[in-house]
């Protein structure tokens, strides 16, 4: 995040960034995406204070800067239920978005009353979050995995072989973020390939263990590895681009999406998110995982993050229903001619 991004918000505002950033340890994404929600909301309500049209071109181009103490604390919840009714309307916001519009009012609130003081009261403490439509998380079955794994190794004309392999390896298995990935350093492996550190959300640390299939992915990877010209001396880092430099999110987005077309699986619309909820889904279906051994696996923070994972699956569901004592009770021999209605005692 440039600073150029951040002077164009009133002071009140980057000081709430910078607690968020340097005091929480918020990862920049998180820091980001309030102030784009924050520069929204204030944008909203100097349009209905000025008589400006949300819907011109003016309103994406009013100059916030300048707002000061004095516009934060005239706030009123009548003013954020206005808001969220504005972008539930016309810019069609689903209860998510609107979800996390209204956390970024909530915090910057909380922030100004509690960490700073200027506010007796927070206008958006009291107001319910828009409730989600519980979603199960998709992933892919084991079959797909196989295929998936398969469309790297199957493939000739592939230069990255093992080193596509070996992120496809550790999605499927240890379940890391995207940006986990890319991170990791060569000096973050252990010298016995059993375990590597990561950095998660807001720079937390934590030891992912690695098992048969990764220790096999990485010792055919980091052959290959130290002997491609870094392009950026002392380059640390584990993946490297084409170019030597360290491997984007982006290099990584596009990579999976090509080996799951190759795989026959891009009509799904998986994505490298989707990697994890299978790497998560397996472990806790088939591999018998702990919840709170999954939920310190995947740093999370609180265990009902993890809990999306407890879902049935279609197997166990089918296996319950062939376990009813009464599964085994047979229809009707169908060669029989069966007895019409009109056969019965009393229809005429």
């Amino acid at each position: 995040m440039s600073d150029d991004f951040r002077n164009e918000f009133p002071p009140l505002i980057k000081k709430f960034a910078n607690y968020k950033d340097v005091i929480q340890g918020c990862s920049k994404k998180t820091v980001t995406e309030y102030l784009f929600d924050l520069r929204t909301f204030c944008r909203f309500l100097v349009a209905m204070r000025d008589g400006i049209s949300t819907k011109s071109e003016e309103f994406n181009k009013i100059d916030i800067k300048e707002l000061d103490t004095d516009f934060f604390k005239s706030v009123t919840t009548s003013d954020v239920y206005d808001f969220l009714a504005f972008i539930g309307g016309e810019r069609e916001n689903n209860a998510r978005a609107r979800a996390r519009k209204l956390s970024a009012i909530k915090q910057f609130y909380k922030f100004c009353t509690v960490k700073q003081m200027l506010f007796e009261t927070n206008p958006a403490q009291n107001i319910e979050t828009p409730k989600m439509g519980k979603s199960l998380p998709k992933h892919l079955s084991i079959d797909e995995c196989v295929d998936l794994l398969g469309a790297v190794t199957e493939n000739p004309k592939t230069r990255t072989r093992e080193r596509d392999y070996c992120i496809l390896t550790i999605f499927l298995n240890c379940g890391v973020r995207l940006s986990e990935l890319v991170g990791i350093n060569i000096t973050d492996l252990d010298r016995e390939l059993r375990s590597m550190r990561v950095v998660g959300k807001g720079s937390k640390e934590r030891i992912v263990y690695l098992n048969d299939a990764c220790r096999s992915a990485l010792s055919a990877y980091i052959p290959v590895r130290m002997a491609l010209p870094a392009k950026e001396k002392g380059e640390a880092a584990l993946f490297l681009s084409g170019q030597g430099r360290r491997i984007s999110v982006k290099t990584v987005q596009w990579m999976v999406k090509k080996y799951l077309g190759e795989a026959g699986l891009s009509y799904k619309n998986y994505s490298t998110h989707k990697l994890r909820h299978t790497a998560a889904t397996l472990m806790y279906q088939s591999g018998d995982v702990d919840i709170r051994v999954l939920k310190d696996i995947l740093g999370h923070e609180q265990l009902n993050t993890t809990q999306i994972y407890t879902h049935v699956s279609n197997e166990h569901m089918e296996e319950a229903m062939s376990r009813n004592p009464l599964s085994a009770i047979k229809a009707p021999d169908t060669n029989l001619k069966p007895k019409s209605y009109d056969d019965e005692p009393g229809n005429t």
